[in-house]
């Protein structure tokens, strides 16, 4: 995958999230585990993002790993994504299934 071409890498974009945190390119790079060498190439469109280093890259921007998924141009769900979803799933079940035991013990 590290040497098929990026869907698009919003490079403006990414700086912009840096210098708006006082933060280089380097912390991208040290968050993710690729060399600057390695960024250098996404930044350029030379280099995919893997999902899990959209990921490293969201936690470091503050940003919704979503939208700095579509901004690296990663075509596939960022890692984690279908988990969420499935944990939001049980939680929902599990306060609706407290719900109806609170109510049944108020009766």
């Amino acid at each position: 995958m590290e040497n098929a071409m990026a869907l698009f890498f919003d490079a403006a974009w990414f700086d912009a999230r840096l210098a708006a945190r006082g933060l280089t390119r380097a912390a991208l790079a040290a968050a993710a585990r690729l060399d600057e060498a390695a960024l250098a190439d996404a930044f350029k469109d030379q280099r995919e993002i893997a999902p899990a280093e959209a990921a490293a890259f969201a936690a470091v921007l503050g940003e919704p790993v979503e939208e700095v998924a579509r901004r690296c141009g990663v075509s596939t769900r960022a890692p984690g994504q279908d988990r969420i979803g499935a944990l939001e799933a049980r939680v929902a079940a599990l306060e609706q299934a407290l719900a109806a035991l609170t109510a049944a013990k108020r009766d």
